[in-house]
């Protein structure tokens, strides 16, 4: 294949003439550094004439990627053109009566550049010097439609639909070709939902639920039935302790499911979520967004983005928040400062070195929600809380990352990264263990840890294509190197007890107790990956390869005050791990917009972290996937689908003990089922996240042999829509409205009792009025319009039971330009 395209459409309805941009990504053929290449078919009604209108046109000089965009929205005009033509030129002040053609012409004139007709219906705009002409006269064009330079992850692009993803194969490949399933959230859908953490983003993907997340506090999900080990995916580096993530520098949520994702080592084998963030971009943006919600929250954002130099060599972006938010819960709230500048150095055309810095201080207070009772979640106010008002958590986590990239030539590219992150918290938390369900009253723990994990990561990895006899080869091999090395000093001992109904919370201050639990722990491995995609005949796509881990973890207990971390080190138990994953895929692409695939999957997970009480490090846990499907992309690509059955096992399965680093070991679990998730665009101005996921998820071997896998729902899908008026007296207003459906499920392995089937309703409404030259946009969310009683995910256990959110609204007023 010539080119690896990405194709991306996004439609808006004017008066009387439609929009439509078609974006390509980086071609086979070009240089491996070079910025998007677009091309953007040029259309009217029923391709008839178009328009000789003039319009009142008022632009400044600015960039001229700048100046096409300002003028494809004051003349809803479009025209192809090489992002690499306009990269730091500069277009004159336009002001006056012209015809679209008119106004593309003053705006390329003296730039080095011409508007010629390609083919009928289509023209670009090329480079003067590589272009003859019989005729020193100016070329003349009729009106045609203009579209400036548009990244898929540029800010304010409305599209929902995305055609390539970089988490299933570490490259960036079509999702047509993908041999699995994986999801991408866009920067549109965050913005249209107002997320603020990753769970408002991935209840977009079918087969995926959350977790036990602490009140909040950290982010664990349950994928294709198997909890993520409260362990996320940044760039592709992972982040030990899924803390509550801000999604301010977070550009879309990738979600590859499956043991797929043995290319990143020991993950667990449901899958992974993967966060992938802004990068600094050569035009100058700048964007502040202030959110009002219920409960008291308040949340600022900013961002800015553009060249530091003017030869563009260097560019920088920075991403801030600052959120205070209140809660729900007696208690409960969250203070989080935020802050993530990042620099890209272009060294040469083929070599970009990147460096990204973030910094998070958050102060919250976690809460283990509330207990069963009986056979279901006992019926108490939304607000009750179990634990002390006093258990405060202090976190500052400190992340640094570097990337050196260099392209040998058209094909063959080379990577180095490196990250390294830390993480320092105090946790006290209350937590019950025991209930009385005649007197209600809860036995309770107490349980401060305070803890410091440093995490190193590196990898390096070569790409390349070539062909042997007319067979085309994508291949990947590479290196990569993890370790997390943390000690815990902590409290644990017995707290008053509670009663669920009419709580009295205890005056006693537990923090001052000489510490007497403490924990050393090191997880590291190596691994080495190797990945080929053989391409036959332009339809047949055939991937093979795997993955070879080397892991090693060691963890050390010492209990009594008169221990230390270095008698928990000098106990230490140290297990090794050593084991081959093969993975293979395969791809039938017989029409261009429909592909059927499969693969076999074999994942060493990451269980072996966990330990028992007595500090043996339990089994790793294995798993072997078998998954068939078909994708879609319909509507000239607007529109995409997937389609997937898969057969999950899993061997060794592991489950915390609430309130203690403890788990224990409960056998073999199986995981099937069917998974739908349709996005994209309808038609124009409406725009569609539809899934569906069947999930049977059983216990096959252990105490609980066949009984269903908790926190699973058998049936789970979601609906969300935007609309975007297209009538010109209301341009800019947007409606959106979604429901979100769970099926019951059980709420702990012995599945003594079930939290029920429940579905939440949420809406918006958004008015991006023109102001001057910049970007107005003043929105308003409704969360759980229905005030259903909504609850999340369980530990496990009878005593920790997630409460979703009531009924709530977000306002908030973004300004960009």
């Amino acid at each position: 294949m010539s080119w690896l395209l990405e194709r991306f459409f996004y439609s808006v309805t004017g008066t009387s003439m439609h929009i439509k941009n078609i974006i390509t990504t980086r071609y086979r053929t070009g240089w491996l550094c070079h910025l998007l290449l677009l091309f953007c078919i040029l259309s009217t009604n029923a391709f008839g004439q178009l328009s000789q209108q003039h319009v009142d046109i008022d632009i400044e000089a600015q960039p001229l990627g700048q100046a096409i965009t300002e003028l494809a929205t004051q003349t809803d005009v479009l025209i192809g053109v090489d992002a690499s033509l306009v990269a730091g030129k500069q277009s004159p002040a336009l002001s006056g009566r012209y015809t679209p053609a008119q106004a593309i012409l003053q705006l390329l004139n003296g730039g080095g550049l011409m508007a010629v007709e390609t083919a009928p219906g289509r023209y670009t705009v090329k480079s003067a010097n590589r272009e003859t002409s019989s005729s020193n006269e100016p070329i003349k064009l009729p009106e045609v439609k203009v579209t400036g330079f548009v990244d898929p992850e540029a800010p304010g692009n409305p599209s929902y639909t995305r055609t390539n993803a970089s988490t299933a194969t570490r490259s960036d490949l079509p999702l047509m070709i993908t041999p699995a399933s994986v999801q991408v959230v866009p920067q549109a859908v965050l913005e249209d939902q107002q997320a603020i953490q990753i769970e408002d983003a991935v209840k977009n993907v079918s087969g995926v639920s959350p977790g036990f997340s602490f009140g909040g506090m950290s982010q664990s999900f349950m994928v294709r039935g198997f909890e993520t080990g409260f362990a996320s995916f940044r760039d592709g580096f992972r982040f030990p302790l899924a803390t509550k993530f801000s999604l301010a520098n977070i550009a879309r949520v990738e979600v590859l499911k499956g043991a797929t994702t043995n290319l990143y080592g020991r993950i667990e084998p449901g899958g992974m979520v993967n966060l992938v963030t802004k990068r600094p971009q050569a035009e100058r943006y700048y964007a502040l967004n202030q959110q009002f919600g219920s409960y008291g929250q308040f949340q600022t954002l900013a961002d800015a983005t553009g060249a530091i130099n003017e030869s563009g060599t260097l560019l920088y972006r920075l991403n801030f928040e600052y959120l205070n938010q209140n809660s729900f819960r007696d208690f409960g709230f969250t203070d989080r400062i935020f802050v993530a500048p990042s620099v890209t150095w272009k060294i040469a055309p083929s070599t970009q070195f990147d460096v990204d810095f973030t910094y998070k201080d958050l102060e919250t207070r976690e809460d283990f929600g509330i207990v069963a009772l009986g056979n279901r979640p006992a019926k108490l106010p939304r607000s009750r809380f179990l634990g002390e008002p006093a258990d405060k958590t202090h976190e500052n986590i400190y992340n640094t990352a570097a990337t050196l990239t260099h392209a040998f030539n058209d094909d063959w590219r080379a990577r180095a990264r490196f990250s390294y992150f830390h993480r320092n918290v105090r946790d006290p938390q209350t937590t019950g263990f025991d209930l009385d369900e005649m007197t209600g009253v809860l036995q309770r723990g107490y349980y401060r840890g305070d803890a410091s994990t440093d995490a190193y990561q590196g990898t390096v990895d070569v790409t390349g294509r070539f062909n042997t006899v007319g067979i085309e080869h994508n291949v990947l091999a590479g290196w990569e190197y993890y370790g997390s090395f943390g000690g815990v000093q902590s409290i644990s001992v017995d707290a008053s007890p509670i009663n669920i109904f009419r709580p009295q919370y205890s005056r006693q201050n537990l923090e001052l107790l000489p510490r007497n639990f403490f924990i050393d722990q090191t997880n590291e491995w190596n691994g080495v990956f190797f990945q080929d995609q053989i391409t036959l005949f332009d339809k047949l796509h055939l991937m093979g390869g795997g993955r070879y881990d080397w892991a090693t973890n060691a963890v050390g207990l010492a209990f009594g005050e008169d221990q230390s971390l270095a008698d928990a080190k000098a106990a230490v138990n140290k297990v090794n791990n050593a084991r081959f994953s093969p993975r293979a895929g395969i791809v039938y692409q017989p029409l261009e917009w429909l592909s059927f695939y499969g693969n076999y999957v074999q994942s060493l997970g990451s269980a072996n972290t966990a330990f028992d009480i007595n500090g043996n490090v339990l089994k790793p846990q294995i798993g072997e996937q078998f998954e068939g499907g078909f994708k879609t992309s319909l509507f000239d690509g607007r529109l995409n689908s997937n389609v997937a059955y898969y057969h999950l096992t899993r061997k060794n399965l592991a489950v915390s003990v609430p309130g203690q680093p403890f788990s224990v070991a409960v056998g073999e679990a199986r995981s099937q089922g069917v998974e739908v998730d349709v996005s994209g665009q309808v038609t124009d101005g409406l725009s569609l996240i539809l899934t569906y996921a069947y999930t049977d998820a059983e216990v096959l071997e252990g105490d609980n042999k066949g009984n269903r896998l908790w926190n699973v729902p058998k049936h789970s899908g979601s609906v969300w829509a935007r609309y975007d008026v297209p009538v010109e007296p209301l341009h800019g207003l947007s409606f959106g409205a979604g429901v979100f459906v769970q099926d019951k499920r059980p709420g702990d392995p012995a599945n003594t009792f079930i939290m029920p089937s429940q579905a939440r309703v949420d809406a918006m409404v958004r008015y991006r009025p023109k102001l001057m030259k910049s970007r107005l946009s003043l929105q308003l969310n409704a969360y759980n319009l229905a005030d259903s009683t909504l609850f999340g995910g369980t530990l496990g256990d009878r005593n920790s039971i997630n409460i979703g959110i009531p009924r709530m609204f977000v306002g908030s007023i973004h300004y960009a330009m």
